[in-house]
């Protein structure tokens, strides 16, 4: 096998168990049963599995600010030392306000001593709420795409980490989106520190992964290319993954976005894949980091993209064919029954003996 897979139970800790959507609230999708249907789906699949290993937090902290770092480790003690799961009987840390830069424009940088309104410091939104695990949860997803990036800095043609939480909606100094450290970042900043050379991001998840884009918008040694559902009409992260984000400074070429309309299909989405990968090749990428959601699947009810099973196995020939040393990191994906399958699509290519 030209693949492994790097397993945390910590991928299980984090339970979010509910979220707020345009004022409603609603239960969670973000489950651990994904990680236990994709850990599943690669032992039915005979992809080894070994452990991943703990990380210091300095390797976290060369991509985020310490103090967003500081409060998520500690953010639901607080709110429960507040009393708030009593009153007004919220048991999960959740924004109700946002300092907006227009808002403190003439203020300090104090941060607000109300705990409640310390939630909204960080978190982008009202559906990234903090539980008692989530720490603990985006930690190990980092451990495990960084132990998957070792490997391939150790030789390996491929490896795969089927994290959750998800990351790549977390930037410098703030997270959302699900997701509460950018996994796929910290892997990409470990490599090139690590004199891999020029890394190439693939994003193919649904969403755009605002936060990857935000982190190495003015960097020249890692390429962001992405390819997903079009923000422009109606969809998250709603305020950037427009095409005419190119880079900023020195990294100005090196952002690519992809927007794709609803409803598009295979055609479509493994035409803008072609283009990642041109990229990738016209930007002499030493390696690749590819940020694995499956939610554009036609099933999956969080996009209204209809990429089959199909699709998905010829997106991770695409990206096999690249010859590249590949690390593959999970974002999204939440249909559960068609999400070890489709998952797998992209990794079987990535199992066979290179050349084949």
């Amino acid at each position: 096998m030209s693949l492994t897979a790097v397993w945390s139970d910590g991928y299980l800790a984090h339970d979010a168990n509910w979220l707020v959507w345009v004022g409603v609230r609603l239960p969670g999708d973000e489950e651990a049963d994904r990680a236990l249907i994709l850990k599943e789906a690669l032992e039915q699949a005979g992809v080894p599995i070994i452990q991943a290993v703990e990380h210091d937090r300095s390797h976290i902290e060369a991509v985020h600010d310490p103090g967003m770092i500081d409060y998520l480790e500690t953010a639901h003690d607080l709110w429960v030392e507040a009393g708030y799961p009593e009153e007004p009987g919220v048991d999960r840390v959740v924004p109700y306000v946002f300092p907006l830069p227009a808002a403190v424009r003439y203020q300090s940088e104090i941060l607000p001593t109300s705990r409640a309104a310390m939630a909204g410091v960080y978190c982008m939104d009202t559906a990234t709420v903090i539980g008692p695990g989530t720490y603990r949860g985006a930690r190990a997803a980092i451990d495990g795409a960084l132990t998957a990036a070792g490997l391939v800095r150790e030789g390996a043609r491929a490896a795969y980490a089927p994290v959750r939480p998800p990351g790549h909606h977390a930037g410098t100094s703030y997270f959302g989106g699900s997701c509460y450290l950018n996994n796929a970042a910290v892997a990409t900043e470990w490599l090139v520190r690590n004199d891999t050379g020029r890394v190439a991001i693939i994003d193919v998840d649904a969403h755009h992964g605002n936060g990857t884009q935000e982190i190495f918008y003015e960097r020249n040694d890692v390429l962001y290319a992405s390819v997903h559902v079009d923000p422009d009409a109606g969809w998250f992260p709603h305020f950037c993954g427009f095409e005419q984000e190119t880079g900023a400074g020195p990294g100005r070429g090196s952002n690519l976005n992809l927007p794709l309309q609803p409803g598009s299909g295979d055609s479509e989405f493994l035409a803008a894949l072609e283009r990642c990968c041109e990229e990738t090749a016209r930007f002499n990428a030493d390696a690749v980091v590819v940020s694995m959601g499956v939610d554009a699947g036609a099933a999956d009810h969080e996009s209204p993209l209809q990429v089959t099973n199909d699709g998905f196995a010829a997106a991770g020939q695409r990206i096999a064919a690249l010859g590249l040393p590949t690390v593959l990191i999970q974002e999204g994906g939440y249909h559960l029954e068609s999400l070890g399958p489709d998952a797998m699509a992209i990794l079987a290519a990535f199992q066979r003996p290179k050349g084949d």
